[in-house]
């Protein structure tokens, strides 16, 4: 049987274009979405709160390194280092920059006024003003107030239940978290009176000025240590339950995550589910939502964490009505 050089000539072509069209077709596919995540501590000490940004970008259909992928940049407990990082993701034409803090929220506005940008800080974003308003953000930039210092108040209550005649209160705040230390500070120096404590402020921004901190503290004895909520007090959750067990000092902070390493009272918004809703919120805009049009969200998930081991250590008995409105209790 003769083969038709004409026939042959058309075959080889079918099977040059049939192996070319792959090729092609990838070539013409879009360029996988880029996220910017914008952390204020160091990579691995937060494991469970970028698991939970990863859970919400899933509820949106997006899985890193399947359909999208993140560029993490991490301040290392450094907020002076945020407007680098940000201008460092705003130069790499990012899709969306997402973040939780308000100084990290701050600096990606201050870096650009067109790639989206979906945060979570914790007090109101129009006072900061990254939105024009909470239903019409209107910019480039959306997201979730966690509220960390309209309760305040209720967690220095949950100390006076505890410790019925404590008046000397000291706070633990880190200076160099300036906004959000100075919301809660604003904060504690309103509703102490009220629940007749007074306050002594003590700073600390580093590792070794924790432990200055505490060695002042066990001289001067106050009768509570209230700890402010802070991305570096977070990644130092273990060092400050153990120094305040060691020195018998009841401690009340603003997260489980004090209170699942041995800290004795936990009271605040869940972190977690924050970190949550900016994954889902990260999710709609890559499916082309404005961020001045989507509303936003406002922390409705508070959690009353106690510690009992941690009690017990203290020497304190729990009374049964502030058990009853825990929601949970660590044995």
């Amino acid at each position: 049987m003769q083969f038709d050089p004409l026939k042959r000539r058309d075959f080889i072509t079918l099977l040059s274009g049939a192996a070319a069209w792959p090729l092609a077709a990838r070539a013409q596919q879009p360029a996988m979405p880029v996220v910017g995540m914008l952390n204020p501590q160091s990579p691995g000490s937060i494991p469970y709160f970028v698991d939970a940004f990863h859970r919400g970008l899933a509820e949106t259909s997006y899985v890193e390194g399947q359909n999208v992928a993140i560029e993490y940049r991490w301040a290392d407990d450094r907020y002076d280092r945020f407007p680098e990082l940000a201008a460092d993701l705003v130069g790499r034409r990012v899709t969306v920059i997402a973040t939780v803090a308000n100084a990290a929220a701050l600096a990606a506005k201050a870096a650009t006024s067109a790639i989206p940008i979906v945060f979570g800080v914790g007090e109101d974003p129009v006072k900061l003003g990254l939105v024009a308003s909470l239903a019409r953000p209107g910019g480039n930039a959306t997201g979730i107030n966690f509220f960390a210092g309209e309760v305040v108040a209720k967690r220095l209550g949950v100390l006076r239940e505890l410790l019925p005649a404590a008046s000397r209160i000291a706070v633990l705040a880190n200076p160099a978290n300036v906004s959000a230390t100075s919301t809660t500070l604003a904060a504690v120096e309103r509703a102490a009176p009220a629940l007749g404590m007074q306050i002594q402020v003590y700073n600390a921004s580093t590792i070794r000025e924790i432990d200055a901190a505490f060695a002042a503290l066990v001289r001067e004895q106050p009768a509570a240590l209230f700890v402010a909520p802070d991305p570096f007090f977070q990644t130092r959750r273990v060092q400050l339950a153990l120094l305040a067990t060691r020195h018998v000092l009841p401690a009340a902070f603003s997260l489980r995550e004090y209170t699942e390493a041995g800290g004795l009272v936990s009271y605040g918004t869940s972190l977690t589910d924050v970190y949550r809703q900016v994954g889902v919120y990260t999710g709609r805009v890559l499916n082309g939502a404005k961020p001045a049009d989507l509303p936003v969200l406002q922390s409705t998930k508070f959690e009353l964490i106690i510690n009992l081991s941690a009690a017990k250590v203290l020497g304190l008995d729990i009374p049964a009505g502030v058990l009853a409105l825990a929601d949970e209790v660590i044995e």
